[in-house]
């Protein structure tokens, strides 16, 4: 069994590659559960059809005792088994309690299993509760979802950070299996999410460039895969699935400054 993670800026689009991923290699027959680690609870409703299931925190709330795996599992498109974490009321408690609790009860019911796990997480702050899939030890396999724009970079370098940290600890096998770059049509922007992934020791992964036939398909609540199955973007995600289930190379990295981080920035967004 594998476990990923996608860790991102909040709205960089780590639930829309997410979900195209667990899509395409869902058609490749494989057994998946995707969870969502963001208080939003949208990882999963695409491939839910547009449904936007109750969240492990919700049912916690609501029923405290005898919850079952079918009152936090549900089957989306292609079979793949979805979970929400879900967070608290808004301006009470910590978000990262959801994960916490999401993943205490899924192992106490024998549901973290199948082929792949894949974990769309939060990435703008790496608190306890989001650093948790890596930290103890649910996701080995991290992938930064990044744009070019500079706060996405920034956060993409703080959860570098966050791994390198981590990866310290002799008993932590979570290593860095490269940079996902998700284009929001920015002048050079593959080539700067490049050299970023580089310049941290790692590698740009693939490179998902912005296409209409993203929001079309949300629009019809589907991923891009189910949607548009022969057009050019679901061909990206399913190489790009291919890429990263293929891949065998991860890499502690070496995060950089803000100068540095900023200098490389400048180079490519500078009018």
């Amino acid at each position: 069994m594998r476990q990923i993670a996608l860790y991102g800026k909040g709205g960089i689009g780590k639930s829309t590659t997410s979900a195209n991923l667990s899509a395409a290699w869902a058609e490749k027959g494989l057994d998946l559960l995707q969870i969502g680690c963001d208080p939003k609870h949208d990882s999963t409703r695409m491939l839910m059809n547009g449904r936007v299931i109750p969240t492990v925190l919700d049912v916690i709330r609501e029923k405290q005792k005898d919850i079952s795996v079918s009152d936090i599992v549900f089957t989306g498109y292609r079979g793949v088994r979805c979970v929400e974490a879900g967070g608290p009321e808004p301006g009470i408690g910590c978000a990262g309690r959801g994960i916490i609790a999401t993943f205490q009860l899924l192992e106490k019911l024998g549901a973290l299993k199948g082929d792949l796990i894949v974990y769309d997480v939060l990435g703008d702050v790496v608190c306890g509760g989001f650093a948790m899939p890596m930290r103890e030890g649910y996701a080995e396999e991290i992938y930064l979802v990044t744009s070019g724009e500079l706060m996405s970079l920034y956060a993409a370098n703080n959860i570098a950070k966050a791994i390198a940290r981590l990866s310290a600890n002799k008993r932590s096998s979570v290593r860095l299996g490269g940079v996902i770059g998700n284009g929001k049509n920015i002048v050079d922007e593959e080539d700067l999410v490049s050299e970023f992934a580089e310049s941290i020791g790692s590698r740009m992964i693939t490179f998902i460039p912005r296409s209409p036939t993203v929001q079309q398909a949300e629009l019809n609540k589907k991923t891009v895969v189910e949607y548009a199955p022969e057009s050019s973007q679901a061909e990206v995600y399913r190489r790009s699935a291919d890429i990263i289930l293929q891949n065998t190379t991860f890499h502690i990295p070496t995060p950089l400054s803000m100068d540095d981080l900023e200098s490389l920035a400048y180079r490519y967004l500078k009018e």
